[in-house]
This record gives C-alpha cells, sequence and structure tokens, in this order.
C-alpha cells in the first residue's frame, strides 16, 4: 500500500497538552498536517499552540474532559467546522494507577476504564461518519505493551489496555469495507507526565519497567504507522522482549515478574 501524506491531512488528537500526545501534534504540524488537539488543560494547550504559531503552523485547540459526551460532540462540531471535516482520529489521552487489585476501590477500575476505554470508544463512535467520508482515512489507536502482556500491580490500566486493543481488532474488519483503516501503536514506558496523575496511587509507588523511551521517539514512531498504514507497532526492546516472553514462557514469565511486585 502507498505512503499516507500528510500535508492537509485533517487529524484529531486527543491528550494533546503533554508527552505523546503533544509530540505527535508537533510533528504532524511539522509535516503539514491540519490538526484539532484537545486535552483538559487549556493553558497547556495554549502554549501548544502559540508555539506552532511562531513557528509557522496552524492548530485548533479545543480544552475539555473527554469522558464527557458533550466534549466529544463539541470536538466533532469543531472538527466539521474548523477542518472541514476529519480524516484521521488518534486516540492517545489516557490515564493509569499503580498498586494491588486488592487494595484499590471499584472509583479507581472505572476511572481508568471511563479514560482509556470508554472515551476514546464513544469518541471514534462519533467521528465514524466524518471518517467515511475522509480522505484515506484512518483511525490510530495508541495502546501499551501492556495490552499484551499483563503486569502485576498495575491490573486497571492492563484491562483497560487489553480492550483498547480487542476492539481495535474488531472495528478493524468492520470497517475494512468502508476504507477506514483501524492502527495501534503499542508502546512501552515513556518519560512523561503520565505518572504524575496516576488514579488512586500512593505517591510512593513507582512504576517497574524494562527501559523507557522519550516523547518525541514515541511521536516518531506513531508518525512512522500512520505514514505506512502498519496495522500494529510493539516498541523497544524490552517491550518486545516481555510480549513474546509471555507468550512463549509464560509461567516463567509469571514468577519473574511476581519478584519485582
Amino acid at each position: 500500500m502507498a505512503r499516507r501524506t500528510l500535508q492537509a491531512t485533517r487529524v484529531l488528537v486527543t491528550g494533546a497538552s503533554s508527552g505523546i500526545g503533544r509530540e505527535i501534534t508537533l510533528q504532524l504540524c511539522k509535516r503539514g498536517a491540519r490538526v484539532l488537539a484537545t486535552a483538559r488543560r487549556i493553558e497547556r494547550l495554549s502554549e501548544l499552540q502559540e508555539q506552532c504559531k511562531q513557528l509557522g503552523y496552524d492548530l485548533h485547540i479545543l480544552s475539555g474532559d473527554l469522558t464527557q459526551q458533550q466534549h466529544r460532540e463539541a470536538l466533532v462540531a469543531e472538527a466539521k467546522l474548523k477542518l472541514g471535516g476529519l480524516d484521521v482520529l488518534i486516540n492517545n489521552a489516557g490515564a493509569g494507577a499503580i498498586g494491588p487489585f486488592c487494595e484499590a476501590t471499584s472509583e479507581r477500575l472505572r476511572t481508568v476504564m471511563e479514560i482509556d476505554f470508554f472515551a476514546p470508544v464513544e469518541l471514534t463512535r462519533l467521528c465514524l461518519p466524518l471518517l467515511e467520508t475522509g480522505n484515506r482515512p484512518a483511525i490510530l489507536n495508541i495502546g501499551s505493551v501492556l495490552s499484551h502482556r499483563a503486569v502485576p500491580n498495575k491490573s486497571e490500566y492492563c484491562a483497560s489496555k487489553f480492550a483498547m486493543r480487542g476492539w481495535s481488532e474488531s472495528l478493524r474488519v468492520e470497517l475494512a469495507s468502508k476504507k477506514i483503516e483501524v492502527l495501534m501503536l503499542s508502546p512501552s514506558t515513556t518519560r512523561s507526565e503520565f505518572f504524575d496523575s496516576l488514579v488512586e496511587t500512593d505517591s510512593n509507588q513507582r512504576s517497574q519497567s524494562l527501559g523507557s523511551m522519550s516523547p518525541e521517539q514515541v511521536a516518531k514512531q506513531a508518525i512512522s504507522v500512520l505514514v505506512r498504514s502498519k496495522r500494529e507497532m510493539i516498541l523497544s526492546v524490552g517491550g518486545k522482549a516481555l510480549v513474546w516472553a509471555g507468550r512463549l514462557f509464560p509461567a516463567i514469565t509469571d514468577r519473574i515478574l511476581g519478584r519485582f511486585q
């Protein structure tokens, strides 16, 4: 399949105020895409918009809470008004939590699932009519290595990302006849503000990981997935090792992971 050209491509990016989403937005703008960026923090979005303006790029922003239907509907309306439609939806916004499941409240699970799964799913549902009339339309879901192999003390986050991956696989087949691509990028731990806002998590908790990547590196790979129409990409050597170890030696992997709780 021919590579996707991003020049003048109309893109909606969620979770764009920091980390991976912010870098994806910048890289899209640099490639000439027309971008609508959203996140909860208006001050961060405004800073990003000003940065793009100084670089000569035109970025549209709309702040709000993706878990609210009203904001999701507003995003679709804004895409129609400011972009004239939509070619690509990038579901990037997310939240996590660390700690034993048995010590958590039901609200922690519901909050993580609401942000990481239900919000992007329902936003996608609203965007589908626009994507159907878009130019080489695509949905790019930012998942995680933990959507392939779960680890202890991140049960809620793993559950949300497994759900995202399963939904993506089903949607990919459903939308094939409509020529809407469903792509997925699965990063490992990324150096960002993600761990500064964990849901119902003790501030002393630390994430056990097999190395990390910068938001810029992950965003570069996200752009590559989009340009090449790659159905899924798993990032980092450590991340790939974890996934394959879990598939080939599940019992041994369980024992090893148990030592790092």
